[in-house]
């Protein structure tokens, strides 16, 4: 979808949720106080990875992570904050789980300079090669 398509002119989805932003092509999202990114975590995996990026059912596009943490008690919420703060060189302060804490498909919030931060992560996904699968 083009950044140039307003979310006004999309309509709805069946279920009445409103349908993905307008730079669907990336699971960062620019938020008042940083930077939101959707992930969909995989835990109890056989390995610590970033798999890169995958379209849900609803066409948000997810940063694929997975983790070798059990998901209870926080374990693998934990272990996925850690590996994505190492990754972008960041505190793992400024991380936080705020939507998903006990689902695979979470909103993680990264608080700081949000433009900055958003600009960062998009290089970061850039110099993967990453593009969203259908």
């Amino acid at each position: 979808m083009s950044a140039s398509v307003s979310e006004a002119a999309l309509p709805p989805s069946a279920t009445g949720s409103a349908p993905p932003p307008a730079d669907a092509g990336q699971p960062f999202a620019l938020a008042r106080d940083g930077v939101r990114v959707h992930v969909r975590l995989t835990p109890r995996a056989r390995s610590v990875r970033i798999d890169g990026l995958r379209r849900d059912a609803s066409g948000r596009v997810r940063l694929a992570v997975a983790v070798v943490e059990v998901p209870e008690a926080g374990r693998a919420n934990a272990a996925l904050l850690a590996l994505l703060a190492g990754e972008w060189r960041l505190p793992k302060s400024s991380l936080q789980v705020v939507l998903g804490a006990t689902d695979r498909e979470k909103t993680i919030a990264i608080a700081g300079d949000g433009p900055a931060l958003l600009q960062r992560l998009r290089d970061w996904s850039a110099t993967r090669g990453w593009q969203p699968e259908a």
